[in-house]
């Protein structure tokens, strides 16, 4: 293993390309809240990838998980953080825990973040692994992401990591008023939408064309 042969060394050179990630991946793009950009300099991606994988961490692509699902490519989670908006005080829901590499980020983000995932072992192992790194304010619950987490609402934020084919009605009502719901919703061709809840009713925009694996479930 050339982690364990390099040590300190091999930590310097991930921190390195870490850095160059957030410039040339993220920064080049437009993301530009100095929170996101710190929370994705301290997250390191590496702890959240396979181990035949972490050579590959901060590259420009989503990587392979258990369970045929997938780590978000680093700029769509960094895009997605910005567009929560969150500013420190928030409480954040997580649908699609994964790796729990967008928790992470998240986590640094908010006060306090719930999420959901519907498969058992990627549950069970992004809890494992948020607790290894000190993560104390995140909860997890096992299920179906589209029906959100009623106990623990209402939240500030959503934050989807897999495609819907509509915008679930059970997430928006779960948001405060003034919440924001980012969300990829389509089947083979998807959108990054954003639906920000009003007094009528929600107001939706799209951000970009997406690809995320399909949301599970009912």
């Amino acid at each position: 293993m050339i982690d364990k042969i390099l040590g300190p060394r091999y930590d310097a050179y991930l921190a390195f390309i870490r850095k160059a990630m957030i410039k040339d991946q993220i920064e080049a793009r437009g993301v530009r809240d100095p929170r996101v950009l710190a929370a994705m300099d301290k997250v390191c991606r590496h702890c959240f990838v396979t181990e035949d994988m972490v050579s590959r961490a901060y590259e420009d692509y989503p990587l392979p998980l258990h369970g045929g699902q997938t780590i978000s490519q680093p700029y769509i989670v960094a895009l997605m953080s910005e567009l929560a908006e969150l500013k420190g005080p928030e409480r954040v829901l997580e649908i699609g825990t994964g790796s729990g590499y967008q928790t992470a980020v998240l986590a640094e983000l908010a006060a306090g973040v719930c999420t959901v995932e519907l498969l058992p072992e990627l549950a069970a192992g992004a809890r494992a692994r948020l607790a290894g790194l000190g993560y104390a304010n995140v909860e997890f619950r096992t299920g179906d992401g589209a029906e959100g987490w009623a106990e623990r609402a209402p939240y500030d934020a959503i934050v989807v990591t897999c495609a819907a084919k509509a915008v679930p009605p059970a997430l928006l009502g779960q948001l405060k008023p003034g919440g924001r719901l980012v969300i990829p919703v389509g089947g083979e061709e998807q959108t990054l939408k954003v639906a920000t809840k009003g007094p009528e009713g929600a107001r939706e925009r799209d951000v970009c064309a997406v690809r995320f694996v399909p949301m599970l479930g009912k």
